[in-house]
């Protein structure tokens, strides 16, 4: 850990009232630094990550700069820092644009590390570019955190510093295509970009196909720069699945949408990932998002409840009064990533990456964005995801039925017919 001189750059001071939470464990104290206060001598830690402010993932980088931002403002302003060994110290966030590129990732990962000398890093949007920096922050020893590098190939690789607080990429569509089948569905088609994170859910969306009994009749892929989806879907509307689930990223999913309406390609349910559970997604396609399925990592109605940030609903307060904008499971996640951090970083009582390690490989809380514990490998064993539906310009939660608001409309009417 580097104790530098004071120099942070502080955000503008949220105008929220004091959080006021219930305990949500039994050895949970309020959310307070309770060591040493800050002074301009206290001791910092240095954290790095690499987001994309531009290229092809602008918009998810956006949600995980914003998330990280929000945890920073918290932690410095509220919390009053992370409490080491009796002592509350500083924390300076360092974040460069990747470009949503590989090459820049790994670059600017090496930057951080080397010339920005951070003490830990987080980690940047899509399992892609996870992948690069992991291989860099491996190398050099120092732990990364992440939310949103989903791809199970992530931790199949030994690595001993890379840890993932959301659900594996696998698991994004089982509770929509059983719900589906409950619905009636028996045939399903599957499109997916070619690229780690949507192969892994097309993966598994096939799996749960095949385990229910249903029969996929397509598993096609497209590649990442793709702006015509006309073929694919040709071929798809050809076969007449009832469901169709598309594996890929917000832009992925506004090209599908568009071009099955352009087609009047009709199934009874369509299944996206990342797209439908982004505030934003309702804005930029309109009514055509209506009935469309997605999987979510975590949504402001859930249950969720912590001492740090409060339940789900109150920090979807805080991220919109701080930005305008509700937040998508990209931003939660991406300040769930940055807690988790913290909280090894105080339950180990060191900056140290060894000690630091084994906190992380040890942690079992739950959290406002749900339960945190990583498995052997780095992945988080303990959270569910849920499928939302978008409802009359609304996100909601259809699956599993605990978590339900409302009841999914099935089937889809035709284009014609809405």
């Amino acid at each position: 850990m580097k104790h530098r001189f004071l120099l942070l750059f502080v955000l503008l001071c949220l105008a929220l009232s004091p959080l006021l939470v219930l305990q949500a464990q039994d050895d949970m104290e309020m959310a307070t630094c309770s060591g040493e206060p800050l002074t301009e001598d206290s001791p910092v830690i240095v954290i790095g990550a690499a987001v994309s402010d531009t290229g092809r993932y602008a918009r998810e980088g956006g949600d995980t700069r914003n998330g990280y931002n929000l945890w920073l403002d918290w932690v410095m302003n509220e919390y009053g820092g992370i409490n080491i060994d009796g002592v509350c110290n500083a924390v300076e966030l360092i974040m460069y644009d990747d470009e949503g590129d590989s090459d820049t990732v790994s670059v600017l990962v090496e930057r951080l590390i080397i010339e920005d000398e951070v003490d830990f890093i987080l980690g940047p949007y899509s399992s892609g570019l996870t992948s690069v920096a992991s291989v860099i922050t491996e190398r050099e020893n120092v732990i990364m955190v992440e939310g949103n590098g989903a791809s199970e190939t992530l931790f199949e690789r030994g690595f001993q510093n890379l840890f993932a607080v959301l659900t594996p990429a696998s698991f994004y569509t089982r509770g929509g295509i059983e719900l589906a089948y409950e619905q009636g569905a028996r045939t399903g088609a599957i499109a997916y970009v070619d690229e780690a994170f949507s192969t892994s859910v097309a993966e598994g969306a096939q799996r749960w196909m095949e385990e229910l009994g249903m029969e996929v009749l397509a598993f096609e892929s497209y590649p990442s720069d793709a702006t015509d989806l006309s073929s694919l879907v040709t071929n798809f509307r050809e076969l007449e699945p009832d469901i169709v689930v598309a594996a890929g990223h917000f832009n992925d999913a506004v090209l599908f949408v568009n071009t099955i309406k352009d087609l009047d390609f009709n199934p009874q349910g369509i299944l996206l990932t990342v797209g439908p559970s982004n505030p934003t997604f309702v804005e930029e396609v309109g009514a055509d998002s209506y009935y469309l399925l997605g999987a979510s990592q975590w949504e402001s109605t859930l249950g969720y409840e912590d001492a740090w940030f409060g339940s789900a609903g109150d920090y979807a307060a805080r991220f919109e009064e701080a930005y305008g904008i509700p937040p998508s499971y990209q931003a939660a996640e991406s300040t769930a990533t940055a807690l988790a951090l913290h909280l090894a970083i105080e339950a180990a009582g060191s900056a140290d990456t060894d000690d630091v390690r084994t906190a992380l490989q040890e942690m079992d809380i739950v959290t406002f964005y749900g339960p945190i514990n990583f498995d052997e490998t780095g992945k988080n064993a303990g959270k569910p995801m849920v499928t939302i539906q978008i409802q009359d310009g609304e996100i909601n939660i259809v699956a599993p039925v605990e978590a339900a608001v409302a009841d999914v409309q099935w089937p889809a009417p035709a284009w014609a017919d809405r």
